[in-house]
């Protein structure tokens, strides 16, 4: 089933980064496999992804109804393509991390509490991509979406700035957008796609 927004998030508890990483003891799932947070179905969601010693952070839009051990086409895009170019797990993160099958359905206006905490769990996301010792390489897989709220430029632009001070390397995969060179979304990317670098300074300057 589709996920609508029950309500916008700022009428709803939402959890800080560092509550939503506390384990709930009732999780249906395989924590040694799986980093997920919060760690249950809620209106928003900050990260979903495998957990490993060399993963790529592939970044969409907004959540829509994954969660571990139930995949959506997206993220199973996401998987083949991380392993596809030599990682061996995949975080998936999102500009934005209220909850929503359809972009339209996305709230108007940008809460700005849980756009802080969703910064604190990309901050926290390149901490864990660099513990090996290589600098997070970022995947921009937003697509065109990007232009369905204006607020969301601007959570990119916050990104970047965590990214840039985290030594993030950012890459696209498959043809950029003709109109804005938009990054192309996850779906429907072959299977042997390649990542390829992405200057996100420029690209982030022609949104303006």
């Amino acid at each position: 089933m589709p996920h609508i927004p029950a309500a916008p998030t700022s009428e709803i508890e939402v959890l800080t980064f560092e509550d939503a990483l506390i384990p709930s003891p009732d999780a249906a799932y395989d924590r040694g496999k799986w980093l997920y947070v919060p760690d249950f179905y809620s209106e928003y969601r900050y990260i979903l992804g495998t957990r490993g010693s060399r993963p790529l952070i592939a970044v969409g839009i907004n959540p829509s109804t994954a969660a571990p051990d139930a995949l959506d086409n997206t993220l199973q895009s996401v998987e083949r393509i991380a392993h596809g170019n030599g990682y061996d797990s995949f975080l998936m993160f999102n500009v934005y991390a209220e909850r929503a099958t359809d972009p339209d359905d996305m709230e108007r206006e940008c809460n700005r509490r849980l756009h802080r905490e969703n910064m604190k769990a990309f901050s926290y996301l390149c901490g864990l991509a660099s513990a090996g010792g290589n600098p997070p390489d970022v995947w921009a897989a937003w697509g065109t979406i990007i232009k369905k709220r204006a607020y969301l430029a601007d959570c990119v632009r916050d990104m970047a700035k965590i990214g840039e001070a985290r030594g993030a390397r950012w890459f696209t995969c498959g043809a950029r957008s003709k109109n804005g060179g938009h990054p192309h979304h996850p779906l429907y990317l072959k299977k042997d796609a390649k990542l390829e670098p992405f200057e996100i300074s420029p690209y982030l300057d022609s949104l303006r």
